[in-house]
């Protein structure tokens, strides 16, 4: 559909329970990959966000420009709807970006820091 957004997961979005929760169904995806970033983690202290991944601590993307660095990672494809839910559901640890995956596709990621930003200000 047109009005489908493709969301980057590298973490608790690709999660059944997660989704279920967040989206109201589950979401197969398509395997892709982020180049120019890297994991860490981030201790979550939101109660809600720890009950739905069942995690205290969920990844994060930072951005190093190497292309050399990937993430692994699933394109899901969202509704506009589905979009404002994640951003609901991701802490304020996270910002929302447009990036282009490493199959050419751009998809909304959520990072700890972007360089490049071209991020969605409603974001949250």
């Amino acid at each position: 559909m047109d009005d489908q957004v493709i969301v980057f997961s590298y973490g608790t979005l690709r999660q059944r329970e997660v989704q279920l929760s967040v989206f109201g169904r589950q979401i197969a995806g398509t395997p892709d990959r982020l180049p120019g970033y890297r994991l860490a983690m981030l201790e979550i202290t939101d109660p809600h966000v720890i009950a739905i991944s069942g995690a205290t601590h969920h990844p994060i993307l930072t951005a190093t420009g190497d292309p050399g660095d990937l993430v692994e990672g699933t394109a899901l494809r969202l509704t506009p709807a589905e979009l404002a839910a994640a951003d609901a559901y991701e802490v304020g640890d996270y910002r929302r970006a447009l990036v282009p995956l490493a199959s050419g596709l751009k998809a909304w990621v959520y990072a700890a820091d972007h360089g490049e930003r071209e991020d969605d200000s409603s974001a949250g």
